[in-house]
């Protein structure tokens, strides 16, 4: 049981990383980087759907994209559920 714990746990901490990743590379590296693609490509599936529901916030003449932060709160909420159903399983 602990390594499907551990597995969710690392799958979890990797996409949250990506979505760190493709914010701050996004803005060093810009948006035609082949990393920051392979970034968007992976993350948008996530992003996109939450977009519609939170559109970005305007100040000041610059648009701040809140989606990503609200995605690493859902998947921590999702890891917290998913760990706390394999441990009430496993006894």
């Amino acid at each position: 049981m602990r390594f499907f714990i551990n597995l969710i746990h690392a799958l979890i901490y990797a996409y949250s990383l990506a979505l760190i990743g493709r914010v701050l590379l996004e803005m060093v590296l810009g948006a035609y980087h082949p990393l920051v693609v392979f970034l968007r490509r992976i993350t948008e599936p996530v992003l996109g759907p939450i977009r519609r529901y939170i559109p970005s916030v305007q100040t000041g003449g610059m648009a701040w994209d809140l989606s990503p932060m609200v995605a690493i709160l859902l998947l921590w909420i999702i890891e917290q559920v998913l760990v706390r159903l394999l441990i009430s399983v496993a006894y």
